[in-house]
């Protein structure tokens, strides 16, 4: 199939998949505002170069066909991602009609992109790192970098969709805003999905996504997606205050005569907001600008030529939309609310498991040195979605916060159980029956932590004393019961059987729940389990891996 067959066969099936998917590139939509028009924008764009691709007879060389592209994105641009796709491709398009033969090669690929970059730089006055220009750039730069390669086009092709998706993956770290609202730049990944859509089509493969799932190594297009996919997550963005300017204003403009000046009409849009763009070529024209005045801009270039196709957008109001649509996507997600649910602090993902396999809906990550906040707290109780909802704070520091919370929550009633460690969670959590009111399950719960008395081993980092008066100095090893240590060793598995001998001997007690912090590895872990079984043999030991920071060692006796 000769390139410009591909071209026209496989355009149409790409851009299907961008307007599939328009509504999830939308929600990405943070940068320049959260307007959440991306897609939908990309979407138009490349709907209009389909239609006038479609519309050439079947003898149509490559020159109509990136002639059709460069018209046809250019008239059917729509927003800044619009108008800069649109450059894209006409540089795409332009570097291909430089083929010297009729099978496309690495080099061909390389220049296409080369060409590319060239032509929609040249349209952006700002170009901004970590948006569709870097992945763009950075596909350039892979295909430079295989333009002598032995490599097929088809692998070459392979290989800049793995590009295109790892370079998305990049945006948050380029553009603070991304990373500050959890997505990558809507409009690159706009870009990486039509590209990958594309070479899938040409290589037989039309309709067909490539999952997530990362199943090759080196990385692959899949594992690259996947990157994507973890940085991905929606976020209401609804303390977003708004941009300096309210109106995307894009039309057609038509110059009157060839002593229009493009750069002195870009620095006049630009006097009257950002984001401007004035792009194509005597006498045809795009412009879109962000603006408080759109009448002021068409007031000017109406006196320099004509315009037409006016489209003027309130981003103010696109954005509200984009969050409402936000909201209702992730409650549609939630499902039906449920009578009771559960909201636990942990310290280490090993206790996050073991909460959650015992009934928790929602872990908060903290603990003694990260307490979280009230509103982490709050956040962690809504998104339970249920009606009525109890707090294990597993943290003496962290009750206030955790009752400061469910005092503050509209959206369902919340309670605290005043368990002050993990281990205590558990046998809280073990008197919940989930058929009783809440507060019925509070007072029970509550009830169980009487019969729970907790130990901790940890280092000290300064010096101190112990509750009988011995000194402690920084490094030492220190046994904690409540609030004081009970004993001071240089052992992590001495002090730890110290202080179970302790509190035995204080009050006996059948049951050990153990669990090992991050910095105790497995062997040391059973070691210490083996040494407490021959020591009190009548304990029966439940050895957990916590994964707690700081504390080598934590446990409970019941």
């Amino acid at each position: 199939m000769s390139v410009a067959n591909a071209i026209r066969t496989c355009f149409p099936l790409a851009a299907k998949v961008v307007a599939d998917r328009a509504e999830e590139i939308n929600k990405l939509n943070v940068f320049p505002v959260p307007d959440g028009d991306t897609g939908t924008n990309m979407s138009l764009t490349l709907g209009t170069v389909v239609a006038e691709v479609e519309a050439l007879p079947a003898t149509a060389t490559m020159k109509d066909i990136a002639k059709a592209i460069t018209h046809g994105s250019l008239m059917g641009a729509r927003g800044n991602s619009g108008v800069i796709t649109s450059q894209i491709l006409r540089g795409l398009a332009e570097g291909l009609c430089d083929m010297k033969g009729e099978e496309i090669t690495p080099a061909d690929i390389a220049h296409a992109f080369k060409r590319s970059q060239e032509v929609a730089f040249q349209a952006v006055r700002k170009p901004v790192e970590g948006t569709i220009l870097t992945v763009l750039r950075d596909m350039a730069t892979k295909a430079d970098s295989l333009r002598k390669s032995k490599k097929s086009a088809f692998d070459v092709l392979d290989d800049l969709v793995v590009e295109a998706y790892e370079s998305v993956a990049r945006t948050p770290d380029l553009l603070p805003v991304l990373k500050e609202n959890g997505v990558v730049d809507s409009g690159a990944f706009g870009f990486a999905t039509f590209f990958e859509a594309f070479v899938n089509a040409v290589e037989g493969k039309a309709g067909e996504l490539r999952d997530f799932n990362p199943t090759v190594d080196p990385i692959s297009a899949e594992d690259a997606k996947a990157q994507v996919a973890s940085v991905v997550a929606i976020e209401l963005n609804d303390d977003w205050e708004g941009s300096e300017y309210r109106y995307c204003t894009e039309f057609l403009f038509h110059a009157a005569d060839e002593s229009f000046d493009v750069d002195e009409n870009l620095r006049y849009l630009a006097s009257l907001g950002d984001c401007e763009l004035l792009v194509g070529a005597f006498p045809d024209f795009k412009i879109h600008v962000h603006t408080n005045r759109p009448d002021y801009v068409l007031r000017h270039m109406i006196h320099r030529g004509q315009i037409f196709e006016v489209f003027i957008h309130n981003m103010d109001l696109e954005a509200k939309d984009r969050t409402a649509k936000i909201a209702a996507d992730k409650a549609a997600e939630k499902g039906p609310r449920k009578p009771l649910g559960f909201v636990a602090v942990s310290a280490g993902f090993g206790e996050e498991e073991i909460l959650k396999s015992l009934g928790v809906d929602v872990c908060v990550s903290g603990g003694q040195t990260m307490n979280p906040s009230t509103a982490d707290i709050l956040a962690a109780i809504e998104e339970t979605n249920a009606d009525e909802v109890i707090v294990l704070p597993n943290n003496g520091n962290i009750r206030m916060a955790a009752e400061a919370a469910a005092s503050a929550c509209d959206s369902c009633s919340a309670f605290v159980v005043p368990t002050k460690s993990v281990p205590q969670a558990f046998s809280a959590l073990f008197a919940v029956d989930a058929e009783a009111p809440a507060a019925d399950n509070v007072a029970a719960m509550t009830e169980a932590l009487a019969d729970v008395r907790d130990g901790e081993v940890t280092h000290a980092v300064r010096d101190s004393a112990a509750a009988d008066g011995s000194p402690i100095h920084a490094g030492d090893i220190m046994g904690i019961q409540g609030d004081d240590i009970l004993v001071v060793g240089s052992s992590v598995e001495q002090v730890t059987l110290d202080l179970i001998g302790k509190m035995l001997d204080e009050d006996e007690g059948d049951t050990l729940t153990i669990l090992a912090g991050e910095d105790m590895g497995d062997d040391e872990f059973d070691d210490l389990v083996g040494k407490i079984e021959d020591s009190y043999p009548d304990l029966d030991i439940d050895p957990l891996r916590g994964e707690q920071p700081l504390y080598p060692v934590i446990f409970s006796i019941e």
